[in-house]
């Protein structure tokens, strides 16, 4: 969902770039390859099906990819939509299929439309490897869609240093594992913002006498779960591919020390005392119906907030937004119930005005 583009449009991927990536990617190991009906605007999945070709690399990858509950409607849209992204992705069988940010809202469309049904027929007629889902709601409902079909295979939730206790979390991780199911772990950067920390949160990790990027912080601390069966990292680089893939081949389950442990809980301490809006730049917002770039002006805010860097952010917001700020929010609402992580987006909008306009 963050793959190179050729200039702001989205959908504008980079293909040689990204299929640059992709190739390195294989060199270095990576087998599994997540991707979605919405990303970069449609335009991941068909991309991805044209690298793999192109690169020859089916018997080498397992794909994954998501079913877009919220369009949703009645049985038939389910055979749609995966018709639809099986000549998406040129293949014949979706080794990870996943019903893409469950809620307790979702969920309830899943079994009212007869989504369990339609993945266990799938699975059975092979066009479907294995079958999960993504998470963005509360603990209670992770529980609630765990325990409300013996079907789930895994599980992808978000988690990180600085979110253990968001949304599943770590009871809801250990909760799935002990029912049987593999956990794949998402947002381990948060969107980036835990790899690019500011000399305050570096000083804290120059404590540990080896040296370590910040990434790789973030990453351990993921890979250190035994529950946790992969993680994905949203790379738009061969560098930052490189990197990933270093520390994911030199990290093992339970080897986090005490005192790197007592780093981690000194950083996540700092972030939270510094960051105005808990918005991961996921994109689940968008669109907005008055073309607000609401993870962009969010981004700002963040940055302006753990960086400190106020008026740098000033001038990046009046160069990049203009009609597309906040102030062109009209707070319809239409982006709240899509937002995963249950932030209030008119009210944010508004203070994150205040301080960059």
């Amino acid at each position: 969902m963050r793959l190179p583009t050729k200039g702001d449009d989205p959908s504008a991927i980079d293909e040689a770039a990204a299929t640059d990536i992709l190739a390195s990617a294989l060199d270095a190991g990576v087998n599994y390859i997540d991707t979605a009906w919405p990303y970069h605007r449609q335009a991941s999945e068909p991309w991805l099906g044209a690298a793999v070709e192109r690169l020859a690399c089916r018997d080498r990858v397992l794909l994954a990819t998501k079913a877009p509950v919220w369009l949703i409607n009645e049985p038939g849209d389910w055979e749609k939509h995966l018709s639809e992204q099986l000549k998406r992705l040129r293949t014949d069988r979706i080794d990870f299929y996943l019903a893409h940010a469950l809620s307790r809202g979702r969920w309830k469309t899943v079994v009212e439309t007869g989504g369990l049904e339609f993945l266990a027929k799938a699975k059975a007629d092979g066009r479907i490897g294995h079958v999960g889902f993504s998470f963005h709601d509360s603990l209670e409902a992770f529980k609630e869609i765990v325990d409300g079909w013996d079907g789930w295979e895994f599980c992808q939730v978000q988690y990180n240093y600085f979110d253990e206790d968001y949304q599943a979390g770590d009871e809801g991780i250990r909760y799935a594992a002990a029912r049987g199911l593999g956990v794949i772990v998402m947002e381990p950067l948060r969107g980036g913002v835990l790899a690019r920390v500011p000399d305050e949160a570096r000083r804290i990790f120059s404590k540990y006498p080896t040296p370590r990027m910040a990434a790789e912080w973030a990453l351990r601390h993921v890979l250190d779960r035994q529950e946790v069966v992969t993680v994905l990292s949203g790379m738009g680089s061969r560098d930052q591919l490189r990197e990933n893939a270093a520390v994911a081949s030199s990290a093992r389950p339970n080897a986090i020390t005490k005192d790197e442990r007592a780093i981690l809980d000194e950083a996540r301490a700092w972030f939270g005392s510094r960051m105005a809006v808990p918005c991961t730049n996921c994109g689940y917002c968008k669109p907005c119906p008055s073309g607000v770039a609401i993870p962009g002006v969010f981004r700002l805010w963040n940055d302006a907030s753990i960086f400190g860097a106020v008026d740098q952010a000033r001038k990046d917001y009046a160069a990049e937004f203009g009609s597309t700020g906040a102030g062109a929010c009209v707070e319809c609402g239409a982006c709240v119930p899509k937002c995963p992580q249950g932030i209030d987006i008119p009210a944010a909008l508004r203070k994150a005005a205040a301080i960059l306009s």
